[in-house]
């Protein structure tokens, strides 16, 4: 029995020895694990555990105009308020809510929430301006609060000229974040490298006060200057504000001028604009849900010159033009070249000229040009024929983007090659059916005025390291060549003639030779919208402007012609744009100056009245629409364009409506 017992012992004493080998060699690896491979990580989480880490947000760096000295954006000093509750006392923890609500303007009951809730950090209020914090400061004092409110630098964006390119500069959030524009495009080089406050607490969270905190100090983000130019600029916006409300535009409208020969965009304008310093704002937004208010900040946020496409109508046909005349299929001058009998047949579809109420007749090229007739350019496009007009289509940059540097940009919108039949290759040939940006017909028309060279646009040229003041330049990126250098020449001096002696008359300049192309489209199908625009170039002796001039569904008495709305718009900001380059005005011109007379009221005039009455003031009538075969002493005029006691120039056309 006694023996049967001792070995009982024996085995629960050997089984209690492996258990505790067994036990021990897992400690052993525990230990190892926790050593050699989680030790990094549990450091790091007893470092951040054991650390208060207040962030500092960095200075975005400044963006200028074109001039390298006009500030558009900049950050001035603001700062953030920050409460560690475990280093506020219980018995004050009421008394400095009120405090931080009443100075700072901040709900107390959130404030209270946030001062009593245990946590290392706790954010009161961002983008404090300093007199509050002042307030702050002497009322802690006043009060003997030495920790627990930490008052740390922090930066807040403000733009001088509040709604100047608003579309173009874009914004920022409340994290110092680009959100849209040149700040967002070029946050990684605007938004610097935040720094930050570290001090180590006890295990309550508290500070340990024989230890003193970190600095790391902000860098501040690198400076951008743009091709902007704050006066061309604001000579833009300010003639298409004028525009759109005169004209009733109720989609609004943009701008874009820049120098061909760079790429640089002098200006781009949208209407309307925004105020960047309060871009969540919205007039009359009182009665709106989130999902709709936010809806209508986007539209306005939304820079229409490069993210939005349109028919361009009949500004396109310098594009058929071009590759006609680089081709060898037409030359500008040549005598009755073609006929116009106020349509074409293609395909058994019959497509009308604009005016096939009174058809041109016989024209040359550069005839057709200055009368934008549709069945010119369609038969062009038939002797082109589709694989090289699609040729021509990808050397100006119609399939790509244009890769200016701006976030949101589109790309135009064509039917596939082998879809195009000879209708639609017709309705591409003078404009229509198929949808483009903006800035790609600018740049497209670049290529015309430069003499035949592709170059990207771009709107930043230079990065200044603000600490070091080095200087990066932006290259011109140019493409391949487009068309030649006589091309080139020929289709400026067919632009010329459409403004001197055709439906661009209205976009002349005094002193200066201008050329150009107007354009009318339908906005959609069966919208009854139109889109209205003038494209234009100049001075044709040395072209240093190409502007781009797009209205959108003008509603107002002076009707939708590109010729009647948008010329004089693109006239009006040349007037005052190119002086400003001085740029030297061309002798030509000079010798041929023309007045101004004020338009007189010829509505509700016969049509033989009204020609009479014209030729007293050198004006010339055009009628925009149908005579339905009445002699000219019956037809009585409804309308008129431009209206009475406007300004137009000798020798200008006045478009009537019967």
């Amino acid at each position: 029995m006694q023996t049967t017992c001792s070995i009982k012992n024996k085995k629960m004493m050997m089984w209690a020895i492996i258990i505790a080998l067994v036990l021990m060699f897992l400690l052993i690896i525990r230990i190892a694990v926790i050593q050699f491979v989680d030790g990094d990580k549990l450091k790091q989480m007893a470092y951040e555990q054991q650390t208060l880490i207040r962030k500092i947000t960095s200075k975005r760096g400044t963006i200028y105009d074109a001039s390298g000295e006009i500030v558009l954006a900049k950050s001035s000093t603001v700062e953030t308020v920050t409460v560690n509750s475990t280093n506020i006392p219980e018995d004050k923890k009421d008394m400095v809510s009120k405090a931080l609500s009443e100075i700072l303007d901040v709900d107390y009951e959130t404030t209270l929430k946030k001062v009593n809730k245990r946590s290392s950090i706790e954010t009161i209020a961002k983008k404090v301006d300093k007199d509050k914090t002042d307030e702050l400061r002497k009322w802690m004092q006043e009060n003997n609060i030495e920790s627990g409110i930490n008052i740390d630098e922090d930066t807040k964006r403000y733009y001088p000229y509040s709604t100047l390119a608003s579309q173009v500069i874009g914004f920022c959030g409340s994290d110092n974040q680009g959100l849209d524009g040149i700040e967002a495009k070029y946050d990684d080089i605007l938004k610097g490298k935040s720094g930050q406050i570290e001090k180590l607490t006890d295990a309550r969270g508290g500070d340990m006060d024989q230890l003193e905190e970190t600095y790391v100090p902000a860098e501040k983000g690198k400076d951008l200057v743009l091709t902007i130019d704050l006066t061309i600029q604001s000579i833009a916006e300010k003639y298409l504000e004028n525009a759109c409300i005169d004209n009733e535009c109720t989609d609004g409208g943009n701008v874009i001028i820049m120098n061909p020969n760079n790429g640089d965009v002098l200006a781009m304008a949208t209407y309307p604009n925004y105020d960047l310093n309060n871009p969540y704002e919205l007039e009359n937004s009182e009665n709106m849900d989130s999902s709709e208010k936010n809806k209508q900040l986007q539209a306005l946020w939304r820079n229409r010159a490069i993210a939005d496409t349109y028919e361009p109508g009949s500004t396109f046909k310098l594009i058929t033009s071009s590759a006609a005349l680089e081709e060898g299929i037409t030359t500008t001058d040549k005598e009755g070249e073609f006929n116009c009998g106020g349509g074409i047949e293609v395909a058994g579809v019959r497509i009308k000229c604009w005016r096939y109420y009174r058809p041109h007749g016989t024209q040359s090229l550069r005839q057709a040009l200055m009368n934008s007739c549709n069945p010119v350019f369609i038969a062009l496009g038939q002797k082109i024929g589709k694989d090289k007009y699609y040729e021509y289509l990808e050397k100006f940059g119609f399939f790509k983007k244009t890769n200016i540097d701006l976030p949101g940009e589109a790309k135009g919108i064509f039917l596939a090659k082998d879809k195009v039949g000879p209708v639609e290759l017709a309705t591409i040939s003078f404009g229509q059916r198929f949808e483009i940006t903006p800035i790609q017909l600018v740049t497209a028309v670049s290529s015309i005025a430069n003499g035949g060279e592709y170059i990207e646009p771009r709107v930043v040229k230079e990065i200044i390291n603000s600490e070091t003041g080095e200087k990066e330049e932006i290259e011109v990126k140019k493409g391949n060549r487009v068309i030649s250098e006589e091309t080139s020449k020929n289709v400026l001096s067919m632009m010329e003639s459409v403004v001197e002696e055709g439906t661009g008359k209205n976009a002349q300049v005094q002193g200066y030779l201008v050329g150009g192309k107007t354009g009318t489209s339908e906005d959609g199908v069966n919208t009854n919208k139109y889109v209205t625009s003038f494209i234009g170039v100049a001075p044709i002796s040395d072209p240093q402007v190409v502007i781009l001039v797009t209205l959108y569904n003008p509603t107002g008495e002076g009707g939708h012609q590109g010729g009647g709305v948008a010329a004089p718009v693109g006239g009006q900001m040349l007037g005052e744009v190119l002086p400003y380059l001085e740029l030297q005005e061309d002798k030509e011109n000079e010798e041929e100056q023309k007045e101004e007379v004020e338009m007189p009221e010829i509505r509700n005039k016969t049509i033989e009245e009204a020609k009479k009455i014209l030729k007293e003031y050198d004006l010339e009538l055009e009628i925009s629409n149908e005579t339905d075969d009445i002699s000219e002493k019956e037809a009585i005029i409804k309308e008129q364009i431009p209206k009475p006691g406007i300004k137009i120039k000798k020798e200008a056309k006045v478009f009537v409506d019967i």
